[in-house]
């Protein structure tokens, strides 16, 4: 029975796509930064958020969210990486990323996080991927290949401001279509994440009690 969840804090990464970094650059210039980001845009998946369970129950009106398939790096001691999580960063559809409120990201349940971690050394990180299905149907591939900062890189750059604990999780992002969202799943939808090396993660979704 799937039931990890992590045990330190879950700092999420924004902008870590090629894609998506793409379709914001051109307004990167814009107030109120005025300058593409230099270091690693983090944002923090808080307790209340872990869901090891099967089930995603959306609350206060919302009508469908955002999936976000992604890969976690757990952190041991003095920096080792304990394991990789395969984890949906589940969150509200939102159009701006300069202030990107906690009602979007941190509600009840938003991180699907079931799975036990598989040890790096198992897997290949260059080459994963990330089919990510809705209903059965293929609605997205997400490639490590597609990272701005790649693991070693990320990792380092936020070195440079921050030290993560051992317990720690480190997203390394979620990509978006080409349409630049990412893809939604409604009520009654059941969302499967497969990548190689990882036991499938699937959560249905579900409307809330009224």
């Amino acid at each position: 029975m799937n039931h990890w969840q992590p045990q330190g804090t879950v700092y999420g990464t924004l902008l870590n796509f090629r894609r998506e970094w793409d379709l914001w650059a051109p307004r990167m210039t814009q107030d109120p930064h005025k300058a593409a980001p230099q270091a690693p845009v983090l944002y923090v998946k808080s307790a209340n958020t872990f869901n090891p369970g099967k089930v995603l129950v959306l609350q206060d009106g919302v009508k469908e969210v955002d999936i976000g398939a992604s890969w976690g790096l757990v952190m041991g001691e003095q920096g080792h990486i304990e394991g990789v999580a395969l984890l949906n960063d589940w969150s509200v559809p939102h159009s701006s990323y300069f202030r990107p409120p906690v009602k979007f990201r941190c509600r009840d349940g938003y991180l699907g996080c079931g799975l036990t971690p598989v040890p790096l050394s198992a897997l290949d990180m260059a080459s994963l991927s990330i089919s990510v299905q809705v209903n059965g149907q293929h609605v997205q591939t997400v490639q490590m290949s597609d990272v701005v900062r790649p693991m070693a890189r990320l990792l380092a750059d936020v070195a440079e401001f921050m030290t993560l604990q051992a317990g720690d999780v480190l997203m390394l992002g979620t990509d978006v279509l080409e349409t630049g969202q990412r893809p939604r799943a409604r009520a009654g939808d059941t969302v499967c994440l497969m990548a190689p090396g990882f036991t499938p993660w699937v959560q249905t979704v579900e409307a809330e009690a009224s």
